[in-house]
């Protein structure tokens, strides 16, 4: 498997949405077994999970999810792209029509 690299703030994302599924797990008073057996997952792969390891498919995050009732949340991520509204703005140009030219027969 190739190894993914990311930077540390990137790295940091993943770590902390890790910690957050597994409160939401614990806060719920699911074991890891429970939640590994609902997502159709094995134990190790809902550890990486709860690690935030970025080789883990955003799938198995989503299925995590869905488990503990968090899929809403899925719906919000890149929701909002500012950046790409204002690139998609800044090159917007007003094009000015051909006119079509009339064969007379």
């Amino acid at each position: 498997m190739k190894k993914i690299i990311l930077l540390p703030k990137h790295s940091k994302l993943l770590i902390d949405l890790g910690k957050r599924l597994k409160l939401a797990r614990l806060r719920r008073k699911l074991s890891s077994e429970q939640v590994s057996e609902r997502a159709g997952i094995t134990r190790s792969t809902l550890i990486n999970v709860e690690k935030g390891s970025p080789t883990t498919s955003i799938g198995i995050y989503l299925q995590v999810m869905v488990v503990l009732g968090l899929y809403e949340d899925f719906t919000k991520l890149a929701s909002d792209d500012e950046l790409g509204r204002k690139l998609q703005d800044a090159n917007i140009l007003i094009k000015k029509r051909v006119q079509k030219k009339r064969f007379e027969k």
